[in-house]
């Protein structure tokens, strides 16, 4: 029997990125990409690599490009962290494991490097197939956290919560990651929304905009940790961005929401470095009369527009910066 999970991508609407920083958030998945497992019992536990994982190339050139758009490693070490920390909390809860092994391999249509959550993806899908093969029952709070423990823990990544959380919940939800509730639960306060109320969105990201994972960041978590007043005070006002939305989403209030959304990324230049490509990604979709913030860390950016005019003009407009544009389907 072969088991097939899969994990979709994942966009930031409001709040990101207060959600590293015990904040609240609105997320959604985009259905239209999505990470996919395939586990099935073998003799041997074997990992299969996918292009991504190559280790053999054209010349010199190809390596170096490659290098820049995927990093030193591919997928195979995410399965691997994620297969650790599930053995781990497995030991933790006095869980045996039946004594049988598998090949599992991944597939991924999620764009790389555009802050779109395609590693995340990865990890979760590979948790859903364990806890299928093995038969065990992780706690649905509490699995957005083990995840997010396989890639800072095992692979040093720089994450958040947020990404793991609407993985694994899908759809539209609300998080508050205050930090009491946080710290004495290993989890936060996870509010379904109902994906029903939503306006038009969009989501565009740039075709060519490739960064390693955690290699293009800020000092902000540093001038966090000193007390630095403007970014404790950014940080929170993104937060109220979030339950702000989450009203306006609840009432279809969507002016409202429209201009959150703006905020959020306005906001977030107040304490970021954003590249020029960038705040050209943005800037373009709000010359069309959209809405426009990040989705992600950047490379992605979501918003709302009012009719199929506007969205054509998104369309045409980003086209010549080399920007998808398409309609996210959430459920």
């Amino acid at each position: 029997m072969i088991i097939e999970t899969r994990a979709y991508a994942r966009a930031g609407l409001l709040g990101n990125p207060s959600d590293g920083f015990f904040g609240k958030t609105i997320s959604i998945t985009v259905q239209n990409f999505g990470a996919s497992i395939s586990l099935y019992e073998t003799p041997e536990l074997r990992i299969e690599e996918m292009d991504v994982d190559q280790t053999t190339f054209r010349n010199i050139h190809h390596m170096v490009d490659s290098v820049k758009l995927t990093g030193y490693y591919g997928g195979t070490r995410l399965i691997k962290a994620a297969v650790k920390k599930f053995v781990e909390y497995c030991e933790s809860n006095n869980t045996r494991l039946e004594n049988k092994n598998f090949t599992i391999r991944y597939r991924s249509s999620i764009p790389r490097q555009v802050g779109l959550a395609g590693s995340s993806a990865i990890v979760t899908a590979t948790m859903k197939a364990l806890m299928q093969f093995y038969n065990v029952e992780i706690p649905k709070p509490l699995l957005p956290s083990i995840i997010l423990k396989a890639e800072t823990e095992e692979l040093g990544i720089t994450a958040g919560l947020q990404d793991r959380v609407i993985q694994v919940y899908e759809g539209c939800v609300f998080m508050d990651f205050e930090k009491e509730h946080l710290l004495k639960n290993g989890f936060g306060k996870y509010e379904p929304i109902n994906a029903g109320l939503l306006p038009k969105l969009y989501l565009a990201y740039k075709v060519e905009l490739g960064k390693v994972s955690g290699a293009v960041h800020n000092n902000v978590r540093e001038r966090y940790d000193k007390g630095e007043k403007l970014v404790l005070d950014t940080l929170s006002e993104l937060a109220e961005v979030a339950e702000e939305g989450k009203t306006a989403i609840l009432k279809k209030d969507y002016p409202s929401l429209n201009k959150l959304i703006n905020k959020n990324f306005d906001l977030r230049c107040k304490i970021y470095n954003i590249s020029e490509s960038n705040v050209e990604l943005v800037m373009k979709a709000r010359s069309c009369g959209a809405s426009a913030k990040f989705s992600g860390s950047g490379g992605a950016i979501i918003g709302m527009y009012e009719d199929d005019e506007m969205l054509q003009r998104l369309i045409l407009n980003l086209q010549k910066i080399n920007a998808r544009v398409i309609k996210p389907i959430i459920r």
